[in-house]
C-alpha cells in the first residue's frame, strides 16, 4: 500500500513553517555578507579600468587593483570591516589610476597618429608645390 499525503503524521502548516524557519535563519548572514558600497564602487573601478584596456597600456597599477579587490573580498568575507575598507578604497584608487594611465597612453598614441598625418600631408603638399 503506497502512502498518500493525507497520511503524513504532521500537519502541513507545521512543516510549512518549519521550512520559513530555515529560510528566515539564513538571513542575516546573507545580509551581513552583502557587499558594502565601497567594495561595489571598487568592482565597478576595476571593471572600468579593464575597459579601457589597461590590461595592454597600465598592467601593473591594474595587477595592484585586482590583488587589492580580491583581498578586500576576502576580509569582508571573513568580517574584517576595517581591513575590507582600506582595501576596498586601494583597488579603487589602483583601478583609477590603471584606467587613467591607459586614457593616456591612447591619446598619445592617437596625437602621435595625428601629427603623422599632418607631416605627411605637409610633405605631400611641399611636393607639389615644388612641380
Amino acid at each position: 500500500m503506497t502512502a498518500s499525503f493525507s497520511h503524513f503524521r504532521r500537519p502541513l502548516h507545521v512543516m510549512a513553517a518549519a521550512v520559513a524557519a530555515m529560510a528566515l535563519s539564513g538571513a542575516p548572514a546573507f545580509a551581513q555578507s552583502a557587499p558594502t558600497p565601497e567594495l561595489e564602487a571598487a568592482v565597478q573601478a576595476v571593471q572600468r579600468a579593464g575597459q579601457a584596456d589597461a590590461d595592454q597600456y597600465a598592467p601593473e597599477p591594474l595587477a595592484a587593483a585586482r590583488q587589492a579587490l580580491a583581498q578586500a573580498q576576502a576580509a569582508h568575507a571573513a568580517r574584517d570591516k576595517k581591513e575590507a575598507l582600506d582595501l576596498a578604497q586601494r583597488a579603487a584608487v589602483d583601478a583609477d589610476l590603471a584606467r587613467a594611465r591607459s586614457l593616456e597612453a591612447v591619446a598619445l598614441a592617437e596625437v602621435a597618429q595625428r601629427k603623422a598625418e599632418v607631416a605627411d600631408l605637409q610633405q605631400k603638399l611641399g611636393a607639389e608645390g615644388g612641380r
